[in-house]
């Protein structure tokens, strides 16, 4: 294959993936895809994962995205990025653009039943239990003032 013959983008699960990089280090370029999950899709599929994603084969391609489509199944409950659905109970492993309309719901739901955490989302507090007195402030900061004589 000649240098021109690369795919610059590789089209998986919605989302253009760089071509020029190795399946690897492309693969997270999916939201909801780490290190460690890419490295397992890669390996499902009998894909090298030091391989450049543009010089793959479309075969290989179509492994690929069925093995990202089906990963939810394949691996246990632990390894999943939502191991107990809030709705249905299930494991289900999100995937692009459902990762933020998720966490949108999420924060919604803690909104709507008024948690402690809900209210902190909705006055633009630190939710997490940092420290608010010096970091995090937000509109006009207020620093040290002297005393004028």
């Amino acid at each position: 294959m000649a240098e021109e013959d690369i795919n610059y983008f590789v089209r998986i699960s919605n989302t253009d993936l760089d071509g020029t990089k190795p399946v690897l280090v492309s693969l997270t370029g999916i939201k909801g895809v780490g290190r460690h999950t890419a490295h397992i899709i890669a390996e499902k599929a009998g894909v090298d994962k030091h391989d450049l994603m543009g010089k793959l084969d479309d075969a290989s391609v179509d492994r690929l995205r069925e093995v990202v489509d089906s990963y939810g199944e394949q691996v246990p409950d632990w390894m999943t990025n939502r191991p107990k659905d809030i709705y249905t109970g299930e494991k289900r492993h999100l995937l692009a653009v459902d990762v933020s309309l998720t966490l949108d719901d999420d924060i919604n739901i803690l909104k709507k039943i008024r948690s402690y955490r809900g209210i902190r989302h909705e006055t633009g507090q630190k939710v997490r239990g940092q420290r608010t007195k010096s970091t995090g402030r937000t509109g006009i900061t207020v620093g040290v003032r002297r005393k004028k004589n």
